[in-house]
């Protein structure tokens, strides 16, 4: 089969894997308004192209926290890769390494740190944590990450509890019982307890920030943020990033689309912090209009997991360079030959 669009991808996706695993990985919260919106909100923005450009050559080259990326489509944090393909998230990394750019690991990956390291080690790889009630295992996981080469570590904001996911729900679906979740310590510092779903701590909060920050060196970027008042708070706590992100619509159901949150954000931060988009992208028109909007960069999440369904470590490079070749069409065709060309006068709001 033939696979010339990510959507492609998704509608194969959807005949290999269980209902109950499909659901899972699309399943969004409550009505599942805001999932719609992610995707729907994209297309009502309009493209102002500039021609007669020499675009005989066009770079998609960009830079993620001072490290170059081929272009600015990167993976965004998702949970449980087994459940798409046998190897899970090592083929992940072996794709993203191909591609020369970057994936963040989960948390709740179902391989583990060291084995996703040595099966792409040249590949470029940021943690994303969930922070956990006990003090010391973030710690443990923070550092280790750090001793094994991640560059960054993104702290997902938007779970202190696990939305109301009607899929699941209906499904009966158990994921701590359907799958061993990695001790994500190293074996010296493992004793009882496991990293578990059921163990996110929800209160954690601004003030604690610093206490993350004593423990590591890495760069830290907030994951989930949709408002100004959140991006000036995140610079006042001195972080170096923020993901604009409604966690593809599985949090809290009725908040704005990814790319409409986008803008407030971009004008809150001024351009002090590297910004970035997850949510809805699935054409590289979607990924110029994040770029004109202000994101540096931005994450793809299901559509790797459609990729992965089908054909493994192959199939997340063939999404990746698909979507890669429409940007790089995208650019050309809108007269950008950089990305430092791709601005905000390349876009037009047809209903805002």
């Amino acid at each position: 089969m033939s696979f010339v669009c990510l959507t492609d991808f998704q509608a194969h996706a959807r005949e290999r894997l269980s209902k109950s695993t499909w659901d899972f990985i699309e399943g969004e919260a409550d009505e599942g308004i805001t999932w719609k919106d992610n995707m729907a909100a994209f297309k009502k923005i309009r493209l102002r192209p500039r021609y007669l450009r020499d675009v005989s050559k066009v770079d998609t080259r960009t830079t993620v926290q001072g490290e170059e990326i081929s272009a600015p489509i990167c993976i965004s944090p998702t949970a449980f890769h087994c459940m798409a393909w046998p190897d899970g998230e090592m083929s992940t990394a072996r794709a993203a390494q191909a591609a020369g750019i970057c994936y963040v690991t989960s948390t709740y990956a179902s391989c583990t740190l060291e084995d996703i390291v040595a099966t792409a080690p040249k590949g470029l790889r940021w943690f994303q944590l969930y922070v956990q009630s006990d003090w010391e295992l973030n710690k443990q996981m923070v550092q280790r990450a750090e001793a094994l080469g991640f560059k960054a570590l993104v702290i997902t904001v938007d779970a202190p509890v696990i939305g109301k996911r009607r899929r699941d729900i209906r499904n009966q679906l158990n994921l701590e019982a359907k799958l061993m979740l990695k001790d994500l310590r190293s074996p010296e510092e493992r004793i009882s307890s496991r990293v578990q779903l059921s163990s996110i701590n929800a209160s954690f909060c601004w003030k604690d920030l610093s206490q993350l920050q004593t423990i590591t060196r890495l760069p830290i970027i907030l994951k989930g943020i949709l408002t100004k008042e959140d991006a000036e708070l995140a610079i006042k706590h001195n972080v170096q990033g923020i993901f604009v992100s409604n966690h593809g619509g599985r949090q809290l159901d009725e908040v704005p689309a990814s790319i409409y949150a986008l803008t407030e954000v971009v004008a809150a931060v001024k351009g002090k912090i590297e910004i970035y988009l997850d949510g809805g992208v699935r054409t590289g028109n979607d990924v110029l209009k994040a770029l004109a909007l202000g994101a540096k960069c931005i994450f793809l999440g299901r559509p790797i997991l459609w990729g992965l369904a089908c054909k493994g470590e192959h199939g997340v490079e063939e999404v990746l360079s698909i979507l890669k070749n429409e940007f790089h069409t995208s650019m050309s065709l809108s007269g950008c030959r950089s990305v430092t060309e791709i601005s905000r006068e390349l876009i037009q709001f047809s209903i805002l």
